[in-house]
């Protein structure tokens, strides 16, 4: 029987929420993060949700297939709709990838104690995230086998990338965000590693967890020389959070297409990004935390702190909205007037008043504490706020293109079947990888809440 020394509460102030619950010990916090993964009995709901999301990626292996086969006319891509579901889904993938930088990065620099508990996953989805945004850029380039085109190596016949093309900008700006944000999520996990080595029963998982551990011992300068290269890491992955989706931002603002030519795009996409990012981190901490009954790792500050969080950047992302109608307006130009209009009343009007209500209206709810309070509320506006983030990116593309400055080059956009089974497909790649992280590494960081139990103990021997 453990208990804690708490200090009083001054009068007239609210108790202070814990970062963890109360009881814990650093035995308990090893012990209930590392059975998840040491456990020989795999849950039920693993196995299940694993299997639809394996099914879901086999179909996008289809999917690839078909297209190898066939070429991009399978999806609905047509003049003057040359982007389609591949650069929309890429844009959304990427900004749901950030808010695992945010939280570990920024919150670590600024010293958020709070970020312990939901950093390791989300560090993990900003991996997914990114192999599944990395795939679309490549698919469409009509011959991805001939994607290594994009990187300077030397070759005989002197070719060399177009630095002037964004594509060559993404390849450079998400495969460093990957590089840093893969060694800042290994770094992270060579403690854990540690101590599943120590811990597994089975000699080959021993064997695994020890190679991956890199010979850690916990000795004082495996910790300084950790601590040194963590910290670093951060910031250096910092400024990729700005970076990564400022750099997407300008596929579009370079351009001279009504819509897209706007300075405002850069900020406004980095705050969607992190408001994409934030709603997914709810979307999988609160099934996790339910299913693993991880409520006294994962606590009810966690929760409010994103919500707070999601509505701060849904506040921004609104008044983007608005000033980018604003300009539209104010510009004078004829046309940036006309594509603001079609987009509320035009034919996509559904999709703009859909995403209007989804990133606008329904966060609003977040001002209550109670829904802040709730999980089930909270997990409902997430999943919202994702639809209207994909609808955000829909609008932005299709709705700036369906209209070129000739009326004889006037269409419309629907995704294809394959459109479809390719989206569909890369949720399955990502809830695939993420079903096997929770399995076989630990999801919350075990040394990272050891910090937070609390050292003056008294234990009293029963």
């Amino acid at each position: 029987m453990s208990t804690q020394k708490r200090e009083p509460t001054p009068p007239g102030q609210a108790t202070p929420v814990p970062v963890i619950e109360p009881g814990h010990t650093f035995a308990s916090v090893t012990d209930q993060i590392g059975q998840i993964v040491l456990s020989r009995r795999t849950p039920t709901f693993w196995w299940v949700g694993f299997g639809i999301s394996f099914l879901l990626m086999m179909a996008l292996l289809a999917s690839i297939g078909y297209l190898l086969l066939k070429g991009t006319g399978i999806w609905g891509i047509n003049i003057p709709v040359g982007w389609g579901f591949a650069i929309i889904n890429f844009v959304w993938w990427i900004g749901i990838g950030h808010a695992g930088t945010l939280i570990s990065a920024i919150l670590l620099l600024l010293r958020q104690e709070w970020r312990t508990s939901i950093n390791r996953f989300a560090e993990a989805m900003t991996l997914f995230a990114v192999a599944s945004a990395g795939l679309f850029p490549i698919l469409h380039m009509g011959r991805p086998w001939l994607a290594y085109w994009l990187l300077p190596y030397p070759n005989t016949m002197a070719l060399w990338p177009q630095w002037r093309s964004p594509l060559v900008w993404d390849v450079f700006a998400v495969s460093t965000y990957a590089t840093v944000s893969a060694l800042f999520w290994y770094i992270g996990l060579i403690p854990d590693l540690a101590t599943l080595r120590d811990r597994a029963r089975k000699k080959s998982f021993q064997i695994v967890y020890g190679m991956l551990a890199l010979g850690w011992r916990g000795s004082a300068v495996h910790w300084h020389r950790y601590e040194t290269a963590y910290l670093l890491l951060a910031g250096l992955a910092t400024p990729l959070v700005i970076s990564v989706h400022t750099v997407v931002s300008f596929d579009f603002t370079i351009a001279i297409t009504p819509g897209w030519h706007s300075t405002i795009f850069p900020p406004y996409f980095v705050a969607g990004a992190i408001y994409a990012g934030f709603a997914m981190v709810l979307t999988l901490s609160i099934p996790l935390r339910k299913l693993y009954r991880l409520e006294g790792f994962i606590t009810l500050r966690h929760l409010q702190n994103m919500a707070k969080i999601l509505l701060a950047t849904g506040l921004i992302v609104g008044y983007g909205y608005m000033i980018e109608a604003f300009m539209g307006w104010y510009s004078g130009v004829p046309s940036e007037g006309y594509v603001t209009t079609s987009r509320m009343l035009g034919p996509y009007r559904p999709a703009y008043w859909a995403l209007i209500f989804c990133n606008i209206l329904t966060p609003q709810a977040l001002w209550f504490k109670k829904v802040r309070s709730t999980p089930g509320l909270l997990f409902i506006v997430a999943m919202v706020v994702n639809v209207g983030m994909w609808l955000e990116r829909f609008v932005i593309v299709v709705t700036s293109l369906h209209r070129d400055f000739l009326p004889s080059s006037w269409g419309m956009y629907h995704g294809t079947m394959w459109d479809w089974s390719t989206f569909i497909g890369t949720i399955g790649l990502f809830l695939s990888l993420l079903f096997l992280f929770i399995r076989f590494l630990p999801m919350i960081s075990i040394f990272e809440m050891r910090t937070l139990v609390p050292e003056a103990e008294v234990r009293e021997e029963a």
